[in-house]
């Protein structure tokens, strides 16, 4: 049962001269004039992108690795380590999560490196946590390849990724272009650290011998996850690759590991760094620094620089973040803020918005610019945008149709051949389910997650409902103008009535989960005109609904990426989310109904003294089970949105 509203009764404004504020437009007001005070000068917004404690923690062990220890940033990032483990000891993926083994090892690792003994409280809690788990020999592959260069481990309890990877044919079952961009960028500077079986510096010798059940040395068992007839078929081969490397010829590694440094060193990306993503880039930086780079080389001067640009600091703590966001930060900016801007005239947020989409616009990525997307569409000229500052190799599909979106909702015809490309692009990144994978196409190689290194699950870039609903929203409203995407669109569409659950949500591949999801083609289904009494459309509604919170919101946990019981489902309501499902009830007709009218009052009533909302919660996954991210972006713009969304559809209806 919804409580019932309090503040509805008040929401449209009294049509006199003597205007009084109604709370709704004092909360859009206090929202936007806050959001546009954080627009940077050069046009963009930009957000914190926080993931969880494994990043800050490799941050240490990258210094250690390579013997660059910057004491006091050690101390700050420590700081910000302590002060997010769990009450058991262990340290979770997301905020109230269950505690994870890898994250857990790499954290405790970090912080004995940062001069931590081993018999403070937080450290025993940490240890006696693994231990319980069965020791640091359960970690992941990732934290297994970390251990084995530190030397924590022998060699074979990771998988064999030979760099001779870099010679294989296009035919052969695994080859770079079969997997998705972050697993390309971040595997290559990794086949040559394996390969060569690089160690870590690690000047102070620190060890963690007290977190295996079993000597390393003696461990049997560091695949014990694969468990598939075809994951063990692999595993197989891999251990006969194995037996067969001393047979290698060292001309052939040399000629590999050229190959490779090749291959990661034309993708450095300047000051963005190799993928724009973090793991990458480490990876990038210690195999520039075992082939010989000098430290003043500009490449490794540069690569270190991308790194350090990742950092955040609080005072007297300190994080690194995966990566950053401003294109996709601007876009959704943008899209919330025309949004207010079609209620009334308003010259400061003309302007800032005017500001925010030509700098979108100078980040459009040119026509002849080279990039992986190419290897599967040879003939596409270039037209989207990546998610980061720059990432030229990299577009990501679902920015792309974001910022077109924002471009094309402005008017403007100087963006004209701007949105030319982008639909372009877009349109030829489509794979042939009819789908979208957020940077390449027809990246459905499925079995490549069965090999050991894929323990994450996260190699491949298939296609999805969320961004697939983004491009078709895009393409929706350029049809008119370039009527040769009708058939892409509706190949779109038809994917996305396939890809509906039972219950009448769809999964989110990005954004936590099904209420994002459903928000995400909800928007797509009323851009390309598919009625309100869809039977589709129906069903997602009655879902939204069954799934609101007695409070009025709605909240969805990353539990439901590992168990489907929690869809649409969390302990709390949060704004964010609350955001996503009332832009999809209304644009799916429901702006009178009395769900949207208690979501906008749940709103009104979350809302700080600020004009912002604040969701302590992460909001996305980087990949589902495995790697999440908190947005802190979101719970400033999607609640606003919302809440623009359904004054102007008041109005219209007045």
């Amino acid at each position: 049962m919804l409580r019932e509203a309090t503040v509805i009764s008040n929401l449209e404004p009294p049509l006199t001269a003597s205007y009084v504020e109604s709370p709704l437009d004092a909360a859009i007001r206090r929202a936007k004039d806050h959001l546009l005070s954080l627009q940077h000068q050069e046009g963009y917004w930009v957000f914190e992108l926080e993931a969880d404690c494994t990043i800050p923690a490799e941050y240490i062990l990258m210094m250690h690795f390579m013997d660059e220890i910057d004491e006091k940033l050690q101390a700050r990032i420590a700081n910000y380590l302590r002060a997010h483990q769990s009450a058991d000891g262990s340290y979770p993926l997301f905020q109230g999560g269950a505690g994870d083994i890898s994250c857990t090892v790499k954290v405790y690792y970090a912080l004995k490196l940062a001069g931590d003994p081993i018999d403070a409280p937080h450290m025993t809690k940490a240890r006696e946590w693994i231990l319980a788990q069965g020791g640091a020999a359960r970690s992941n592959v990732f934290t297994r390849i970390m251990l084995a260069m530190f030397e924590q481990i022998p060699w074979r309890g990771i998988p064999f990724i030979p760099v001779e990877i870099m010679l294989l044919p296009k035919w052969f079952p695994f080859h770079l272009d079969k997997v998705s961009y972050w697993s390309r960028t971040v595997m290559v500077p990794l086949f040559i650290l394996c390969s060569h079986k690089v160690t870590a510096r690690n000047p102070t010798k620190t060890q963690i011998r007290e977190l295996f059940t079993v000597d390393p040395q003696r461990e049997r068992h560091y695949f014990d996850h694969v468990r598939t007839p075809l994951g063990k078929a692999i595993l197989g081969l891999e251990r006969f690759g194995r037996m067969l490397e001393p047979l290698i010829p060292s001309a052939v590694r040399k000629k590999a590991t050229q190959k490779a440094f090749e291959w990661f060193t034309v993708r450095l990306n300047g000051v963005d760094g190799l993928g724009a993503i973090f793991p990458a880039m480490v990876n990038a930086y210690e195999a520039l620094d075992f082939l010989g780079v000098p430290p003043d080389d500009e490449r490794r001067r540069i690569a270190r620089e991308s790194i350090e640009r990742l950092l955040v600091f609080q005072g007297e703590s300190a994080y690194c973040q995966p990566c950053v966001s401003p294109i996709w930060d601007t876009a959704l900016t943008a899209l919330t803020l025309q949004e207010v801007a079609r209620h009334t005239a308003d010259l400061q947020l003309d302007a800032a918005l005017h500001k925010g989409l030509q700098w979108l616009a100078s980040k459009q990525i040119d026509k002849d610019a080279p990039g992986d997307w190419r290897v599967n569409r040879p003939n596409l000229e270039g037209g989207g945008w990546a998610f980061q500052f720059g990432n030229d190799y990299y577009p990501d599909v679902d920015d792309s149709a974001v910022v077109a979106h924002a471009l094309q909702g402005s008017g403007d015809p100087r963006f004209d051949e701007t949105l030319r490309l982008a639909a372009n692009w877009i349109a030829g990144m489509q794979s042939s389910n009819g789908g979208f994978g957020a940077f390449d196409a027809d990246n459905t190689y499925y079995y490549l997650n069965s090999i050991p290194f894929a323990d994450h699950g996260a190699l491949l870039d298939p296609p999805t409902a969320d961004v697939s609903a983004r491009c078709a929203m895009f393409l929706a409203k350029r049809v008119d103008r370039q009527p040769e995407l009708r058939p892409a669109l509706d190949r779109t569409i038809a994917y996305l009535r396939r890809e509906q659950e039972a219950d009448g949500s769809w999964f989110g591949r990005w954004g936590t989960n099904y209420i994002y999801g459903t928000w995400s083609v909800l928007l797509a289904y009323e851009a390309a005109g598919i009625p309100n009494d869809d039977p589709s459309v129906r069903r997602a509604v009655a879902w939204l609904k069954s799934v609101q919170r007695e409070d009025g919101g709605w909240g969805e946990d990353n539990f439901s990426y590992h168990d489907t019981s929690y869809r649409g489902s969390f302990h709390t309501s949060t704004a964010f989310q609350t955001g996503f499902a009332l832009i999809a009830l209304i644009a799916a007709g429901e702006a009178l109904s009395p769900e949207v009218q208690a979501g906008v009052d749940y709103l009104l009533r979350q809302q700080r003294a600020d004009g912002f909302w604040n969701d302590e919660c992460f909001t996305a996954p980087g990949f589902p089970r495995v790697f999440y991210l908190k947005y802190h972006g979101y719970d400033k713009f999607f609640p606003l949105w919302a809440l623009a969304r359904y004054r102007n559809e008041r109005y219209a209806r007045a």
